[in-house]
């Protein structure tokens, strides 16, 4: 089947490399011709595990193709949108005009019963959109199948996927012939897109275009709320003199709730989970549910105050001021495995320090070539070591692999002052206090608070 692919950065690309990887030919439209030149060179312009891999294959092969024109997409049977919904610059609102534009640029090239797919994470109502501008087209049909990947996963997220979801018009009960219960439409071309994944067993649900577009938002925003609650325990823990990673630990196995998002530190960003949730907020306060909308700016407000807290517990450690404090931070990239450093707090942490007169100097195993280009007061390095050298504050705030792993011992004899702010809590902090080191976390009070200045 040939598959036009619009928008190819996070989602689009990884899409089309796996679409391509299950024998379909694949065309990946962008408007950034550099960005284009590289995935055609078979290399990804951001870092995502096996991507490369993908990429390479699909040049190989020949079924993977990438171009800034959308005539290239003519002749495909289904294209995908997978263009970028961001957060508006002047509200909480998903900001739909490139998602927009990709649809009128792709309607003169449509062949007669194409099918249009978004993936994109994108508000209720937004399919009545864009099936105004299709309108002129009556062969051409419509579809929702909502994206589930994760950066730093999204290649495995892709190839085995947790569920597909087909949203189509009139629903579950229209997608399917009544006598044979066999699928038709929009269902039918999926399946037969996705033929490989439902022969494996992964599940496919059927839905109404309001709930395939309300479905990723959703997800998105109770994962947010397990964060932003265990942190708030977090808190509570370090007022009451209790451990959360110990609680969490403990919560996290009752299988009614689960431990996956429920570690505790500072907080989450990138370009998804905070533009998601605030979109959802927007959402429920424009539909008149202030139950959600409510919920939504708390759990928001708490992961924010993560790193006011964060802040002030790096100033406690420094004895109260942080002007002229050397201070490393490990990781700059909003998450390991990545190097997105969009709504990044590792940057806005440092950069606070930095704004209270800190000499900040930032790390990450493949952020630092996008981060200093942002943030001028800051200094970089590759390196660990050099990063580390004469440091008098250490603060652990992107839970990278390697700083997991990195000997206390070692680390203490290239720093000043051998305190640590694991903000993430992931280091072992009985051997990291075997060697001397002052270990603070979020919420987990038992750590030594008053260390020499």
């Amino acid at each position: 089947m040939k598959i036009s692919v619009i928008g190819c950065g996070y989602l689009g690309a990884v899409h089309a490399a796996t679409l391509a990887s299950m024998g379909h030919t694949v065309v990946g439209i962008d408007v950034d011709p550099g960005k284009v030149r590289q995935l055609a060179q078979g290399s990804a312009p951001f870092h995502e595990p096996g991507l490369d891999e993908l990429l390479q294959d699909g040049r190989t092969t020949g079924r993977l193709l990438f171009s800034t024109d959308p005539a290239d997409a003519k002749g495909a049977q289904v294209h995908f949108l997978c263009v970028g919904t961001p957060q508006e610059k002047t509200s909480d609102a998903a900001d739909l005009t490139f998602l927009v534009s990709a649809t009128e640029a792709l309607l003169p090239h449509l062949a007669p019963g194409a099918v249009v797919v978004g993936k994109s994470t994108v508000p209720v109502g937004t399919v009545d959109l864009l099936g105004t501008i299709l309108a002129p087209r009556h062969d051409v049909l419509l579809g929702w199948n909502p994206e589930f990947l994760r950066q730093g996963t999204a290649v495995k997220d892709s190839l085995v996927p947790d569920r597909l979801v087909y949203g189509v018009e009139g629903g579950r009960s229209a997608a399917f012939n009544p006598a044979s219960g066999v699928p038709t439409g929009v269902t039918a071309v999926l399946d037969a897109v996705y033929e490989p994944l439902l022969a494996a067993g992964i599940p496919r649900l059927v839905c109404s275009f309001a709930t395939a577009e309300l479905i990723k938002s959703a997800a998105n925003a109770y994962l947010a709320t397990k964060v932003s609650f265990i942190n708030a325990v977090g808190e509570l823990c370090d007022a009451a003199g209790a451990d959360v990673s110990e609680l969490s630990a403990a919560m996290g196995l009752d299988p009614r709730i689960g431990n996956r998002y429920l570690q505790a530190g500072l907080g989450f960003g990138g370009g998804c989970l905070p533009k998601d949730i605030r979109s959802f907020r927007t959402q429920a306060a424009t539909l008149g549910v202030s139950a959600v909308e409510d919920w939504m700016r708390l759990v928001d407000g708490v992961n924010l105050g993560q790193r006011d807290r964060t802040v002030r517990l790096a100033a406690e450690l420094c004895g109260g001021a942080l002007a002229g404090r050397s201070v490393t931070i490990l990781g700059a990239s909003f998450k390991p495995d990545t190097d997105d450093i969009r709504d990044s707090p590792a940057l806005d942490v440092a950069d606070r320090l930095a704004a209270a007169g800190a000499h900040v100097t930032v790390t990450d195993p493949k952020a630092v070539d996008l981060a200093w280009r942002r943030y001028p007061r800051l200094r970089f390095e590759a390196s660990t070591g050099k990063a580390l050298q004469d440091a008098e504050l250490v603060l652990l705030l992107t839970e990278w692999d390697e700083y997991r792993r990195l000997n206390p011992s070692l680390a203490g004899q290239l720093v000043r002052r051998r305190v640590v702010l694991d903000a993430r809590n992931v280091l072992d902090t009985g051997a990291w206090q075997e060697e001397g080191w002052v270990v603070r976390g979020l919420g987990t009070s038992a750590g030594t608070l008053n260390p020499t200045p």
